[in-house]
């Protein structure tokens, strides 16, 4: 057994935020996704208890997605480790380009200038996009912001950012506060297919992502372990130094 095996890890902190959206039948849905549905199973007044059947693609709410979305051969949600879903986290804020430009997609020279304020974004975090889109959930058309053509329109990560941030700072995954990790645009979901082909986490539709520092939180993700699955609605809980 390695030393690194018997070393205690900690997690200081102060707070703890709930990145994750409550879930409801009229939440943003990805244009062709299940729609959310509740339906009584069981009752108090004829059954003596109450259960609810729940309806929900794998990609709805705040959620996280698996390889196996786009490789037969990727890895599915069940197989995560327990070890992989806490990761500490940075923040980028890129919400005063996002405001003028819906298709903004994060670059290398956003990286450089936040590291240049605080520094080299560590191995195996989390890079979170703060794009300002989390105050847009309530307004599901807002905040999917699709034109005539049905192209979708929010902020992301650029193909060029998300290899630098694979190849040149190792990260542990991506993370974004709007419907995807790829700027609504990318209909080849470019950082999506990268990130997970790395074995990489992807974190979408984050809420209270204004209420973390740049950097120094941890990120605790509770999967649903789905047999097989694609992805799977998750809560998000930061600890906050």
């Amino acid at each position: 057994m390695t030393e690194d095996h018997h070393r205690l890890k900690t997690i200081a902190y102060r707070k703890i935020i709930d990145l994750s959206h409550g879930i409801h039948p009229q939440i943003p849905r990805w244009p062709g996704d299940p729609e959310v549905k509740f339906s009584a199973h069981a009752n108090l007044e004829t059954d003596g208890f109450y259960v609810r059947q729940v309806t929900i693609g794998e990609h709805s709410a705040t959620h996280i997605n698996a390889p196996n979305t786009f490789d037969p051969q990727g890895a599915s949600i069940d197989t995560y480790s327990a070890d992989s879903l806490v990761v500490s986290a940075v923040v980028i804020d890129i919400r005063d380009r996002a405001a003028t430009n819906p298709d903004y997609a994060l670059t290398i020279a956003d990286i450089h200038t936040w590291e240049a304020q605080y520094q080299p974004i560590p191995e195996r975090s989390i890079v979170l996009l703060f794009t300002g889109w989390q105050a847009k959930w309530h307004d599901p058309i807002a905040f999917l912001n699709q034109d005539a053509a049905g192209v979708l329109h929010f902020p992301g990560f650029s193909a060029a950012a998300t290899t630098f941030l694979l190849e040149q700072r190792a990260i542990a995954g991506v993370g974004s506060d709007a419907h995807g990790v790829d700027p609504g645009t990318d209909q080849e979901f470019t950082t999506n297919q990268r990130v997970l082909k790395h074995g990489g986490l992807v974190l979408e539709n984050l809420t209270h992502l204004d209420q973390l520092p740049a950097q120094g939180a941890t990120l605790a993700i509770g999967i649903l372990r789905l047999q097989s699955g694609s992805g799977s609605p998750v809560s998000v809980l930061a600890f906050v130094p």
